[in-house]
């Protein structure tokens, strides 16, 4: 998470805020009063994402908050920090572009993967997704972001600074999605856990990463014992949470984790959205030959 806060502190003070970027989120408005204003970025950060933090503690608890608020006084110190003495780079508009989204979408991922946001509008990604369960975090981020770049636009009076300000948004979700998703959105990470305390743990899962999980009646083949394997499917993100849990619930239990190729079901991809437009586009262009 530190890690991640620097790098997301490098993307602002290096590239984004000297070039009058606002690339989304609560820190693109924070980027806009900081040209109006002349308000310190950081600190603004951190006091957008209180209501943030309060609808989130309704929302998803009060453990993975924590994090969050972990994470959001780590980046807001480390924006400030970084102010002081990193030198800005105003050199070509592509490349600040570029590589500011290269430095957001690492940023963020490092704190996704351990099972926090940095509040924002990947925080707001995040519990949208948990009633829209069909788009990725990438996307959701996305579409949250448009709203601040289209008033960037207005702020700094200038259409180009919100082009690229897209480049940014469309570089870093991308990354974002390729590390935590891999390269397919129906990918994940698949978990057999033999453990004698699998409601407990099966349980904890649902609730906490809101994850189905599955009891299977097993036999131990040395033992001769019966008992319960869980089985589970998640985002490559969430495995640190996974297994945070296993641990807490049983430190003895046998854990297999494997990599899913292809996960298709509620909360990954639809089991119909892989040829249907494709199949659809075919067919209307042959209506088009035939008239």
């Amino acid at each position: 998470m530190t890690l991640g806060a620097m790098a997301y502190a490098v993307c602002v003070n290096v590239f984004t805020a000297p070039n009058n970027i606002a690339a989304g989120g609560v820190t693109g408005i924070a980027t806009m009063l900081q040209y109006v204003f002349g308000t310190p970025i950081g600190l603004v950060v951190l006091l957008i994402n209180v209501p943030i933090v309060i609808w989130a503690m309704v929302e998803i608890g009060y453990k993975l908050v924590v994090k969050t608020m972990a994470a959001i006084v780590l980046s807001s110190v480390m924006i400030d920090l970084f102010a002081r003495f990193l030198p800005a780079y105003r050199g070509d508009p592509i490349l600040v572009a570029v590589f500011a989204g290269v430095c957001e979408g690492v940023g963020l991922s490092l704190t996704f993967i351990r099972g926090a946001t940095t509040g924002g509008t990947d925080m707001v990604a995040r519990l949208l997704g948990r009633h829209m369960p069909q788009f990725s975090m990438g996307k959701l981020m996305m579409a949250v972001d448009g709203l601040v770049v289209l008033t960037s636009a207005f702020v700094y009076g200038s259409v180009e600074n919100a082009m690229y300000a897209c480049i940014v948004i469309f570089v870093s979700t991308s990354l974002i999605d390729s590390i935590l998703y891999g390269t397919d959105a129906g990918t994940g990470k698949m978990f057999l856990i033999m453990t004698a305390k699998a409601e407990e743990m099966g349980g904890r899962i649902m609730k906490e990463l809101d994850r189905g999980v599955t009891y299977l009646n097993s036999q131990g083949g040395y033992t001769g014992e019966a008992g319960r394997t869980l089985l589970c499917v998640v985002r490559r993100f969430e495995v640190f949470q996974v297994q945070s849990i296993i641990k807490e619930v049983d430190k003895d239990a046998f854990v297999i984790v494997g990599d899913a190729g292809q996960v298709t079901g509620e909360g990954f991809r639809s089991m119909h959205s892989d040829d249907k437009p494709l199949k659809e586009l075919i067919q209307k262009v042959k209506d088009e030959k035939t008239r």
